[in-house]
């Protein structure tokens, strides 16, 4: 998870896109305190941060040597302040990543429209970020703009040409990647499938005919790896606003499960007020988020259960692919099955009889995105085993919430996989918070929870397919 800074005049102009022409000398945030920005991202679960360095209205928040337009022009600290500056040292300090957003759309320079001249902008303007500031883990750009504008080409290809050789390690973000991609809509929902697999030519730039679904659900048989980002506002709008107030902590644990909890990075937007300090409303819900996340799972409830797969590689004597592997935290440890098998089974006693609703499931994925159906059984009062949960896509971590239920034996069991199935960690947990309806009268009926499907009961041994 990473926290978006957005900031700058629109703070102060009460708006969203800022018109290019906002007097300068607006900018004023008396207070700001960077270290601030850094602990609440720190203290709540955040590893990483990204600053809108510069927004479509052209503002600066660095004393950008090619523009007339930025905080030098400020009366901030008398001309003298660099909010970039301030966050990348306390990022820094902190053991923080740093990240920076510089829009390609600029509402104030007069270059804007020319291709070469603004191109040869913008690179030079990226030149002063990635030179002056340490190591940059996150370039973010996008090709928004609004209607009527100017037309303009942007060099894409010569940005991130220019990104790999200053900043090697850097992460970027387009609607295509390369590194990460959009995942189709602000809402924090990525799809329920949900492949880092994809093919970066099916989608352009800023591009409106782009397909969401596509973005939502990535490629099985795409040629590169690109991750889905999903970015979206703890508050109504991008940037602060008296007027208006966060989402509740329940909302950010639901966006969670639908982000986090899908293969995807989450990318939440808390936007620092007119005084230059996230506000105190702001943190409460951030603290309750993380409160919220460390009841349900600090502790998984499989943690001390006995392990045994249909198979395993090497055989039971070889402890490397091992089904306790699963038990170890990372991606760096997993069980394999047995090479041509055509069954994949993880048997789970938890040793007593537990009350629980949500799975985590992990695939390492350094070695590829593998499974595209699961499904998690359990064994219920009659000796009958019961399907409680279908999953399709797994990759870097996988939640799924169902109706509570209590049993003392599971099955993961892997229906169908691109090859061998590898699994780094199975959580088993407990969320008090988030019910969902148990009272099921149709007993063949399916239930939904934002894409997941669990299913209430099965009335013999035999296996219950359900269409996703």
């Amino acid at each position: 998870m990473a926290l978006f800074f957005h900031f700058g005049p629109n703070t102060f102009t009460d708006s969203e896109w800022g018109t290019g022409h906002a007097d300068p000398t607006i900018f004023n945030p008396t207070k700001l305190n960077a270290s601030q920005w850094i602990h609440v991202a720190k203290e709540y679960g955040f590893s990483r941060v990204l600053l809108t360095a510069k927004h479509h209205d052209g503002f600066c928040l660095w004393p950008s040597e090619y523009t007339d337009y930025s905080v030098r022009s400020s009366n901030w600290r008398n001309g003298n302040g660099d909010v970039v500056a301030d966050l990348a040292a306390a990022a820094k300090d902190a053991g923080v990543g740093l990240g920076v957003y510089l829009s390609p759309w600029d509402r104030h320079e007069e270059c804007y429209g020319d291709t070469l001249r603004y191109n040869q902008h913008y690179l030079a303007q990226m030149t002063e970020l990635l030179t002056s500031y340490g190591e940059i883990k996150d370039i973010f750009l996008d090709g928004a703009k609004g209607e009527g504008e100017k037309n303009m080409e942007y060099f894409f290809e010569s940005w991130f040409s220019l990104i790999h050789q200053l900043q090697p390690s850097a992460a970027i973000y387009s609607d295509s990647g390369p590194d990460n991609r959009w995942v189709g809509n602000e809402y924090g929902i990525a799809g329920s499938t949900c492949w880092s697999l994809f093919n970066r030519s099916v989608i352009g730039i800023g591009d409106i005919d782009n397909d969401p679904e596509y973005l939502k659900q990535g490629d099985p048989f795409g040629s590169e790896w690109v991750p889905a980002l999903c970015d979206v506002s703890i508050r109504p709008g991008w940037f602060w606003h008296p007027s208006e107030h966060p989402k509740s902590a329940r909302k950010l644990l639901e966006i969670y499960y639908t982000s986090v909890g899908r293969n995807c990075k989450l990318l939440l937007n808390v936007p620092p007020n007119s005084s230059g300090l996230i506000s105190s409303e702001d943190i409460q819900v951030l603290r309750e988020f993380s409160e919220l996340r460390r009841s349900i799972f600090s502790h998984n409830l499989a943690a001390s259960a006995s392990l045994n797969a249909s198979s395993t590689r090497g055989g039971i004597r070889d402890s490397r692919f091992s089904p306790y592997k699963v038990l170890e935290e990372g991606i760096h440890t997993y069980w394999a099955p047995e090479e041509s098998q055509t069954k994949w089974i993880l048997y789970i006693n938890l040793k007593e009889l537990v009350s629980f609703n949500v799975l985590q499931v992990q695939e390492p994925i350094q070695m590829g995105q593998r499974v595209i159906e699961f499904h998690l059984e359990a064994l219920n009062r009659d000796g009958l085993w019961k399907r409680v949960v279908n999953g399709t896509t797994i990759g870097y971590q996988r939640l799924l919430l169902f109706p509570k239920l209590k049993s003392q034996y599971l099955k993961l069991v892997v229906d169908k996989s691109r090859a061998e199935p590898l699994i780094s960690y199975l959580g088993i947990y407990m969320d008090p918070v988030t019910i969902l309806n148990e009272n099921v009268s149709d007993k063949r009926s399916a239930t939904y929870f934002n894409g997941t499907q669990f299913l209430r009961s099965t009335t013999n041994n035999s296996s219950h397919s359900a269409t996703m």
